[in-house]
């Protein structure tokens, strides 16, 4: 079973991730490889973000390595959260403050097209890789369900009805941008096994 470190402490993803691939892949966290340190995210684009931790924990620990950035991106707002989703209402702010502060900003637009994007950054026999996943949806006004984490609760994706939040995580890991990015990941590690 090949190996693979994720380079995140959040549980949410890496539930998420270890879900997606199943048992075709073993899945490790920064925590089981002893890394404790807060990688630091200073990129402009989700890409960077997601090639930074990579590299970083490719090098420092001599591990194939995989990270993700991820952002909400809505139309009326150029694009915005972006790569600022996770800290979108500020320092110190959490989920709840972020969609406050998205669903205020939004009042004004009748627009609610947005997207949930993924990089994947791959670092692999010195090398980066990126793969990308997109789902299309809509905001919504009003907070539905109690899964998922993030944005998922005011978030719809095109062709169904109910928010991430309201999904079983079954359907949800399968049509979410992280799973599209984590399909590409694997039909790439698959193509040089």
């Amino acid at each position: 079973m090949k190996e693979l470190v994720f380079a995140t402490n959040n549980p949410h993803k890496l539930a998420e991730i270890r879900e997606i691939l199943g048992n075709r892949f073993h899945i490790k966290s920064l925590t089981e490889i002893g890394c404790n340190e807060d990688i630091r995210e200073n990129g402009d684009t989700l890409e960077a973000n997601a090639i930074e931790k990579a590299r970083y924990v490719a090098e420092k620990y001599g591990v194939d390595c995989f990270a993700d950035d991820t952002g909400l991106e809505v139309e009326a707002l150029d694009m915005q959260p972006g790569v600022h989703s996770a800290r979108y209402a500020g320092p110190g702010r959490n989920s709840s403050d972020n969609i406050e502060k998205l669903l205020r900003e939004l009042q004004q637009h009748e627009n609610r097209n947005a997207r949930f994007r993924t990089i994947i950054a791959l670092s692999i026999n010195g090398k980066i890789l990126l793969f990308e996943g997109l789902v299309p949806g809509k905001i919504i006004d009003n907070l539905r369900g109690t899964s998922g984490f993030g944005y998922d609760p005011v978030f719809v994706p095109d062709g169904y009805e109910d928010t991430f939040a309201e999904m079983p995580s079954g359907i949800k890991n399968s049509i979410s941008h992280r799973a599209m990015a984590m399909a590409a990941l694997v039909n790439y590690l698959n193509s040089v096994d």
